[in-house]
Parts: structure tokens; C-alpha cells; sequence
């Protein structure tokens, strides 16, 4: 992965951060992190398979 470029602050009058500008291929990786993190915790729950376990599904259903 290239280095990330520095984000750049926007702050008030009283030297707060109160806002950052991102290149937008970082912002846009971001948005995509948290999707995919959003789906895992969505699907925390669910019952799992064993690799072995799929192979064998698919074996079985004619799919692989």
C-alpha cells in the first residue's frame, strides 16, 4: 500500500480540529472500510463452515 498522504485540518479560531480534508481515493477507501466493517458486525450471529466444510458443499452440489 503507497503512503498515506498528511491530512490536512481545518481548525477555529481557538486552534480545535474541527474538520480534515482527504485526498478523495482516501476518503473513498475509508467509506469502503467501514461497508465492509458494517457487514461483518450485520452478520456477527450467523453460523460459520470450515473451509473443508464448503469444499465439500460445493463438491456435492456440483459447483466445484
Amino acid at each position: 500500500m503507497p503512503a498515506q498522504p498528511t491530512p490536512q485540518y481545518i481548525i477555529d479560531d481557538k486552534g480545535n480540529r474541527v474538520s480534515v480534508v482527504l485526498p478523495v481515493d482516501q476518503y473513498q477507501e475509508l467509506l469502503d472500510d467501514l461497508e465492509d466493517l458494517a457487514a461483518v458486525a450485520e452478520r456477527k450471529g450467523e453460523d460459520t463452515l470450515s473451509h473443508d466444510e464448503v469444499i465439500k458443499q460445493l463438491k456435492a452440489s456440483g459447483k466445484l
